[in-house]
């Protein structure tokens, strides 16, 4: 039996930038041990595996090493294929169903707008050994469900940065949010970028995750509702995000197929 797999890069309007993901739409039910198999095999940030249910897909993610709850960029991506590839037409909204609870994806103007729950921090003291895993300055630090979330200086620093991942992985939590304003002159209102080396990625191209978190921060921060945003990786990436205070946040991007294959797997042990 062989089943379809295509790779997209999501957040971006353009191939290898942005954040790729594989995505597979499942024939029939698979083992978790199948899923994590192929999701090695890939080694890409995250494979999502979609399968038909009553007017929606259940939806799940696994990165190379673990399954997660959620993930923006391969949720992105499964929107993408399931109107690309015409399992749905683009008038057509969709219900994921997932570990993170019911999400839901619409086209409007070329752009994918995601229905994500909002993730809140807490601010916390500043964390010696997280500077000096960070190499920078903190001027603040805040702790949510996905990790650790600090602003620092300027977006200089952000895109500079060079955390030592060693260290990252022996804090309670290796997964960081690094944001700060964007430049002066910049078409966007804040950068950031992610790094999940406790999750066996060192560095997450763009996140929608963490948008999630970051969309609280910054309209505490700024006092607005929509914001333009940058994710600094070498690839790069661009998030819309519009959060209005509620549980909810809205994050929309842009997607490109770049690869589809086949899967011959009956040759992978499940």
């Amino acid at each position: 039996m062989k089943q379809m797999i295509i790779q997209v890069d999501a957040f971006t309007a353009q191939p290898f930038k942005g954040n790729p993901a594989a995505v597979c739409v499942l024939k029939t039910t698979q083992s978790d041990q199948w899923m994590q198999s192929i999701a090695t095999e890939m080694n890409l940030s995250e494979t999502a595996f979609l399968i038909k249910q009553d007017d929606g897909y259940n939806l799940r993610w696994f990165t190379p090493t673990t399954e997660v709850s959620l993930c923006g960029h391969a949720t992105l991506a499964s929107a993408h294929v399931l109107w690309a590839e015409g399992y749905l037409s683009t008038g057509q909204s969709i219900n994921f169903y997932t570990k993170s609870g019911l999400l839901t994806a619409s086209l409007k103007n070329d752009w994918i707008e995601l229905n994500f729950p909002a993730n809140v921090s807490q601010e916390i003291p500043i964390s010696i050994k997280l500077q000096e895993a960070l190499g920078v300055y903190l001027k603040t630090v805040l702790y949510n469900s996905l990790g650790y979330l600090v602003e620092v200086k300027n977006a200089e620093q952000v895109r500079q940065l060079q955390p030592n991942f060693s260290l990252l992985k022996k804090l309670p939590i290796g997964n960081v949010i690094v944001t700060s304003l964007a430049d002066d002159l910049s078409e966007y209102d804040f950068i950031s970028r992610f790094f999940a080396p406790g999750v066996g990625i060192d560095e997450d191209p763009v996140t929608g995750s963490a948008h999630c978190c970051l969309a609280p921060y910054w309209r505490d921060r700024l006092k607005k509702d929509e914001f333009l945003a940058y994710q600094a990786s070498s690839r790069g990436g661009v998030v819309k995000v519009n959060y209005n205070g509620g549980d909810r946040v809205f994050l929309s991007g842009q997607a490109v197929t770049v690869m589809r294959g086949e899967l011959i797997t009956d040759q992978v042990s499940g």
